[in-house]
């Protein structure tokens, strides 16, 4: 009898231009957990995208093995009759549904045609109550935030009892307390004999649950090890295929005066009647400095930066003043206007245009100001604006024509970094800049964030990542449920304060 459970020896697939996997070979243990990890455009989602079916047998080389005999995945479904189940970063839920209906997709109790309502909503009830979800089964799925979505859509693959579980950067939408949970299902399943694919780009949470790790380069397999036979920084280096001497470049910059300031900004809740999702808050930002905005999921940080930019409009109120001028913001034209720009946190729903070019999106925020030769479009002025930002930002792309959906993650949020370049702002929203992000592509976001502020643009970030909001920030601010309950500067920005001040 085989070793492994699950084998792809000398997988190879290629799209027009590209190799996205060059004789690949993965094998995967009874009960095991591996951890996948490689830069953005390495080949991960293709490879899983294999395995799940997706990509269907006779689109790709290569050959994939279950228990030792050669299986064909022709679909999806074929997939899941081999237990092999997917949870994909992106939230996948149907929206207009119940919690109860997502969690049982496909999967609902009853014989035949009839659904036994009673088991769906006291089995659904159980499942809320494990995850701490204060919610009902009956309740629209939509009414969650985005970690809970994540946990259903987890759960929703365990109630299967799956003996391949594929994991996609699952904790990218996660609190603290859901990853401890997350960790603590996936020991569960692991002591069931399920094994388990963990893709993620948090090293942190590879070493912490992996037993073995997988590195892919440029679709490339460049190492495989035990977990404990490699240390970070070469596993790192064996992502980038160089040093990265530091993650966290930070740019030294004489701060000046204050540019940007919001007064007493009232978000109101988007269900709750009555209740303030961020209550009265007031903070300046001085021109050339990082102000981080810390806390927990759903403390309010997102809510703050789309009540002052015009995003939310429903009831928010709030004064803003920039260079000590009060501005009317009413709507994302008028915080444009005024020299406002916003990296918001879901770049594929809010910030880009996936059919389109790198050149068009790059010109979204700024199509009133599109050079022009008579009444025409000056197509070759833009084209060679758009060119010199694409190589300002070291955008890997064949070119500034290249659609954005064909790009990774970390040159995905450079275009979105690009369009506002283009509109020179003078202050940054940023949300969650490296959410999906590997980490090669995480130094050269910082860098150019720190090109930012070296050129006087102020820059309001929300980060999760509290290593990330420490190093980046010169001064930080703390929401936590809906009120500023802390502000630390430089050199006194500590975990544990911000951590204090999140829970207060």
């Amino acid at each position: 009898m085989t070793e492994y459970l699950l084998e792809m020896k000398n997988v190879t697939k290629k799209f027009p231009g590209v190799v996205a996997l060059n004789n690949v070979n993965l094998s995967l243990k009874k009960g095991e957990i591996l951890g996948v990890c490689g830069e953005n455009g390495a080949g991960k989602s293709t490879l899983m995208k294999i395995l799940s079916g997706t990509y269907e047998h006779g689109t790709y080389e290569g050959k994939l093995y279950y228990n030792g005999e050669e299986i064909k995945l022709t679909n999806i479904s074929v997939a899941q009759q081999y237990g092999i189940e997917m949870i994909y970063q992106e939230i996948n839920m149907v929206l207009g549904c119940s919690i109860a209906e997502n969690l049982f997709l496909g999967n609902l109790p009853g014989k035949g045609n009839k659904v036994d309502f009673k088991q769906l909503y006291n089995d659904t009830e159980k499942t809320l109550k494990y995850l701490n979800i204060d919610a009902k089964p009956t309740d629209k799925v939509s009414n969650l935030n985005s970690g809970q979505m994540q946990m259903i859509a987890l759960m929703r693959a365990y109630v299967k009892n799956p003996k391949i579980l594929v994991l996609d950067e699952p904790t990218s939408a996660l609190t603290n307390s859901e990853v401890d949970q997350l960790m603590d299902i996936l020991k569960e399943l692991k002591s069931k004999g399920v094994s388990c694919i963990y893709i993620s780009h948090k090293l942190e949470e590879i070493y912490r649950i992996c037993d073995r790790v997988l590195v892919l380069r440029d679709g490339h397999v460049v190492g495989c090890h035990d977990i404990n036979d490699i240390d970070e920084q070469t596993l790192i280096e064996e992502m980038v295929g160089r040093k990265v001497e530091n993650l966290y470049p930070k740019v030294q910059v004489d701060i000046g005066d204050e540019i940007f300031r919001v007064e007493d900004l009232v978000v109101p809740h988007h269900t709750i009647k009555g209740k303030n999702i961020v209550d009265h808050i007031s903070f300046g930002v001085r021109r050339g400095e990082i102000l981080g905005i810390g806390g927990l999921v759903g403390a309010g940080r997102s809510e703050i930066l789309g009540g002052i930019f015009g995003q939310l409009t429903n009831g928010v109120k709030k004064r803003v003043f920039i260079e000590g001028k009060e501005c009317n913001i009413n709507s994302p034209v008028d915080a444009i206007k005024a020299g406002i720009g916003y990296v918001t946190e879901e770049r594929k729903l809010n910030g880009l245009v996936m059919l389109l070019s790198i050149r068009d999106n790059t010109y979204l925020a700024s199509l009133d100001e599109l050079p022009t030769k008579g009444p025409f479009i000056d197509d070759k002025q833009e084209n060679m604006r758009t060119l010199e930002i694409f190589n300002q930002l070291s955008i890997k792309a064949p070119s500034i024509h290249t659609i954005v959906n064909k790009l990774s993650g970390g040159n995905q949020q450079k275009v979105i970094l690009a369009k506002w370049l283009i509109k020179n702002m003078k202050i940054l929203f940023i949300d969650e800049p490296t959410k999906g992000v590997d980490v090669g592509a995480r130094a050269e976001i910082y860098t150019l964030l720190g090109q930012l502020v070296k050129n006087g643009i102020s820059i309001v970030m929300v980060s999760s990542d509290l290593p990330e909001l420490m190093a980046l920030s010169d001064r930080v601010i703390v929401i936590s449920n809906g009120r500023l309950t802390g502000e630390f500067s430089k050199p006194n920005i500590t975990e544990e304060a911000v951590m204090r001040a999140a829970i207060k």
